[in-house]
């Protein structure tokens, strides 16, 4: 029976389906995922950004080489050179909180001027948090509401001055996102006062810097703790419904509302952004950016390992789950399935060499920097066209074209299914003759190694390619005349 392209649509995503004949072992047969090469559906986003720079370390640490291979669109600065900020946060950059801050001798801009200046020269965008970094000592230091919100807020426009406008020795980098604190909510680990507490600084900050510099957005409120979802609907949280009714009452700006999750289950991200989007617009913030600026792979959902201080091998493992195979298998995925969210950016936490990181301490690359790389090969053929074989939770898939058609790639990633090989078909193909395809894997053997290639004259193409859990494929099909540098 001969298929037509709308046929082959009608059964995207088929699943594995076992067969028995007597006197023959079962066959199983992979995950059947089919693309239309001639239906363009959009473009492919950007969505890959990052928390912090590539210098890291006391600087003994440069990942900016690896920044650019990424293309990182966007680097939120929250908890830099973590465990013991010296850049970025309030405290570092302004030390005295009775310092005048008309002056410049009152800030320490240096050391957050060379990390800075290392992330501007990758080509990555800022998100400047303003505020401290989270503190899990016992006693905290700077997670303190500030005395005098006003001089606070003063502060805040003398480092937007000098990054923007080269203000006491300053540049002119053009930051555009200014985010007030971060968590706060969270305690007391990175606020140790009340809702109204934070509430009124914001206000008072978000307006000052709002008056001052009518063109920067100006956003919060950083929450990891969004509320709970049903049926598409958030159920915000008190301190989110007390949030938004301070910045109504206070006549505060919210250019963008930022929030955080970890989990288990990288289907949540999109259920969520849809959820906080239609909840924004019934409050009239329709033109309120959504940013995703926290985000990763919390293994079995479960935050107890990172602070098992009596068993650090529990610890060690957890983390290396997070940054092995399976984060890499969940960071594909929530890439691919962010670009159907009404999400205008996100940030991976972490891109440096924190335990989060996209790097160990000495700055080598994890499975989960090669995931990155192999969205950043989508990115490459950033026309989306149409491509199906999807589970929730387990896998996706997206499939983009070069502008001049002669390029296709496929992404896919195999987080929690049980199936062990991904057999592609792509009907119709944007060009005439033959095509060469390429294929390239990240799991536990491989770091986005090509596994295979080939060449055919057949259609629709096919090409089949392990696929067992936890897993991340990239296919890269070109017509057969062109050559291209390998990848």
């Amino acid at each position: 029976m001969v298929r037509t392209a709308w046929s082959w649509l009608c059964v995207l995503g088929t699943v594995a389906v076992a067969t028995t004949v007597p006197g023959m072992r079962a066959r199983v047969y992979g995950l059947d995922i089919r693309v239309d090469g001639s239906h363009r559906t959009g473009t492919i986003r950007p969505l890959h950004g990052v928390n912090n720079g590539p210098l890291n370390c006391g600087e003994t640490v440069d990942v900016s080489a690896r920044y650019r291979e990424l293309g990182i669109p966007l680097a939120r600065l929250h908890d830099a050179e973590w465990p013991d900020p010296n850049v970025v946060d309030i405290h570092a950059v302004f030390p005295d909180p009775s310092a005048d801050p008309e002056r410049p001798e009152s800030y320490r801009f240096s050391r957050t001027d060379a990390y800075i200046r290392a992330l501007v020269k990758t080509g990555t965008g800022i998100v400047y948090r303003l505020g401290e970094s989270i503190e899990h000592t016992r006693r905290k230091y700077h997670v303190h509401p500030p005395a005098d919100d006003v001089k606070w807020a003063t502060a805040c426009l003398g480092i937007i001055r000098h990054y923007n406008e080269g203000w006491a020795d300053g540049a002119r980098h053009g930051i555009r996102y200014w985010e007030i604190w971060n968590e706060p909510e969270n305690r007391p680990a990175m606020w140790t006062g009340s809702d109204k507490d934070y509430y009124r600084l914001y206000v008072t900050a978000a307006k000052v810097i709002k008056s001052r510099f009518p063109d920067l957005k100006v956003g919060g409120p950083s929450v990891g703790a969004t509320g709970e979802v049903g049926d598409g609907r958030l159920q915000a949280t008190p301190f989110l419904k007390g949030f938004l009714h301070h910045c109504r009452e206070g006549g505060a700006p919210l250019d963008f509302f930022s929030w955080h999750t970890y989990s288990g289950d990288p289907s949540i991200y999109a259920i969520k952004a849809r959820a906080i989007r239609a909840w924004l617009d019934t409050h009239g913030l329709t033109e309120t950016e959504i940013h995703l600026n926290e985000w990763n792979y919390l293994p079995d959902g479960d935050w107890t390992p990172m602070l098992a201080t009596e068993r650090p091998i529990q610890r060690k493992r957890w983390y290396e789950r997070m940054g092995g195979p399976e984060g890499a298998a969940f960071l594909a995925y929530v890439l691919i399935d962010l670009q159907d969210s009404p999400v205008d950016a996100a940030n991976y936490y972490t891109g440096d060499t924190g335990p989060f990181g996209l790097f160990d301490r000495c700055g080598v690359p994890k499975k989960t920097y090669h995931a990155m790389k192999a969205f950043r090969m989508l990115l490459d053929t950033p026309q989306r066209i149409r491509a199906a074989g999807k589970a929730p939770g387990r896998w996706a898939v997206c499939a983009g074209a070069s502008s001049d058609g002669h390029a296709l790639t496929v992404l896919a990633s195999n987080f929690r299914s049980d199936q062990t090989r991904l057999d592609l078909a792509i009907e119709p193909m944007p060009w005439s003759g033959g095509t060469r395809w390429r294929v390239w894997r990240v799991d536990e053997e491989h770091d986005l190694a090509q596994t295979s290639s080939g060449a055919t004259s057949d259609a629709p193409v096919r090409v089949s390619a392990g696929f067992r859990a936890p897993c991340v494929v990239v296919v890269r099909l070109q017509p057969a005349e062109a050559r291209s540098a390998e990848r």
